[in-house]
């Protein structure tokens, strides 16, 4: 059976730690979700799937979890690092001769039927920081009463030099504030900035700027890393267990999260930081902004010049499961057709397993394979390791399928039940009708649309031999025929 003894590698303290959440059994968890201007891609389903997982384990082990994962629908702006250029929802609005939120709703309704095609479970709220500029307001002000950031001109800066007087300022990402400030050349639009490592809270809406607010500073929106402090804040408190996110985000984005929190509330609001690592393409980083992305959907459909072949929902999300979540990840369409292949054989084992019929005794010991799955994932969510472990009973389970080797019914039992556990409810595997299925369908719907032709023709002609070998022979393959005053039909025996 599980114990409850997770350790997590926390990225703030560089260790695996004993997680211990803060109002057991209550745990929040955090997630950065999309900025949706466009559709998702496989760098999107990463954090999707990594941190499902991490929700469905936790819930399995009992904790009562509470999962936020947000819409960034405001405030990104074309360059993250210079906190310039145009909105990115609005630059894709303004392309397309919409209203800025016909673009939000339109690619996240497309973000949600890719992860409900995922199987990746909807979190228990799903804030979007349009809708919470209230609350990022006053934590702008409560920033500003602390003496942490300053007003020009309609927009509001964090005083970065100030926070990291008596804060660390990098003690996630490990970067150090005076060797940033020499390594960054004073560039165009940042001269009402005290420093060039300040960041925005609130940033003045320029004339032709679509999304705005009205604020104590005057109209404008967001600074991006606010949003993401307001919102977590709101809906788990001031101080919550989990936060996670791509490696992409820790730094600026979750570094300015936690100055922000400190100097609103006076305390770090994360215990656990947890970071996905990077899906590449050919060692480079898989992204929007580098052009070498692959949407969901074209994995599913297999229609990119880069993909051989379609790739079902089934296979990104078992592709991404046979990894650590810390390790890198490399796409290639022979990495997907392994995944595949294996994926395959591990349901078709588990598909095996609930029509083995049981024996007097077992010869085969089951024992352990529970602790084992459960070990691995307690040592930081470890998936391939426990789906190694799964895979180690494939062969067993293949070998009392032939009777070349027996399970008692308990044991039997046993083994579906874990099975079921781990496959099903904590990885989220499904069987599912892929392309090729679709294929075999179409060629049996062929098949026996014609036999049945011949077999008409044949009582037509009085032949009831021929008529009668026809419907005994598909019946010895379980397929049976019916016929009727509109003609013959046909089913699959179980």
């Amino acid at each position: 059976m599980a114990n409850n003894n997770i350790y997590i590698y926390n990225t703030l303290s560089k260790k695996k730690e004993l997680f211990e959440p803060l109002s057991p059994p209550f745990t929040g968890l955090y997630v950065c979700g999309p900025t949706v201007y466009g559709d998702g891609h496989l760098g999107h389903a990463r954090p999707a799937i990594t941190f499902d997982l991490v929700y469905r384990y936790l819930k399995h082990l009992g904790y009562k979890v509470r999962y936020v994962r947000n819409i960034t629908d405001v405030g990104h702006l074309e360059d993250d690092a210079l906190e310039q250029g145009e909105d990115k929802i609005a630059k894709k609005a303004r392309l397309e001769k919409l209203e800025p939120m016909e673009v939000v709703q339109y690619f996240t309704d497309r973000y949600h039927d890719d992860m409900d095609q995922l199987n990746v479970q909807k979190p228990s709220i799903e804030p979007r920081a349009s809708g919470h500029i209230i609350e990022q307001i006053e934590m702008t002000k409560a920033i500003l009463q602390a003496g942490y950031a300053y007003e020009v001109n309609g927009s509001v800066y964090f005083d970065v030099e100030k926070y990291n007087q008596s804060n660390n300022y990098g003690k996630l990402s490990g970067r150090v504030v005076e060797d940033m400030m020499a390594n960054t050349r004073d560039l165009e639009g940042q001269e009402e900035k005290r420093s060039s490592v300040d960041f925005a809270l609130w940033k003045k809406a320029a004339p032709e700027h679509i999304m705005r607010w009205p604020s104590p500073w005057g109209e404008g929106f967001p600074g991006w890393h606010l949003e993401c402090s307001a919102m977590s804040t709101k809906y788990l408190g001031e101080e919550f267990d989990i936060h996670g996110g791509g490696m992409d985000l820790l730094f600026p984005h979750h570094e300015c999260e936690i100055a922000q929190s400190v100097a609103a509330n006076g305390k770090d609001s994360v215990r656990y930081w947890m970071h996905n690592n990077m899906i590449t393409i050919n060692g480079q980083k898989m992204g929007k902004s580098l052009g070498n992305f692959i949407t969901l959907r074209e994995f599913f459909s297999g229609e990119h010049k880069s993909l051989k072949k379609a790739f079902s929902p089934m296979t990104i999300r078992f592709f991404i499961l046979q990894a650590h979540y810390r390790s890198t990840l490399d796409f290639s369409n022979e990495a997907l057709m392994a995944a595949e292949k294996g994926l395959k054989r591990l349901l078709q084992a588990h598909e095996v397993l609930r029509k083995i019929q049981p024996s007097q005794k077992s010869t085969v010991s089951i024992e352990g394979l529970e602790e084992k799955c459960y070990g691995a994932l307690n040592d930081d969510f470890n998936s391939p390791l426990a789906i190694a472990h799964l895979f180690d009973f494939v062969r067993t389970i293949n070998s009392v399928n032939d009777k070349k080797e027996h399970l008692s019914s308990d044991d039997l039992k046993e083994l579906q039940r874990i099975f079921d556990t781990f496959i099903v409810d904590i990885f989220g595997l499904k069987a599912e009708v892929t392309s090729d299925d679709k294929q075999a369908e179409s060629i049996l719907k062929g098949v026996m649309d014609l036999l049945l032709d011949i077999r008409q023709q044949a009582k037509n002609q009085k032949d009831y031999s021929t008529s009668d070998k026809i419907r005994d022979a598909l019946a010895n393959m379980k397929i049976a025929v019916k016929d009727s005053k509109d003609g013959a039909s046909w089913e699959l025996k179980e």
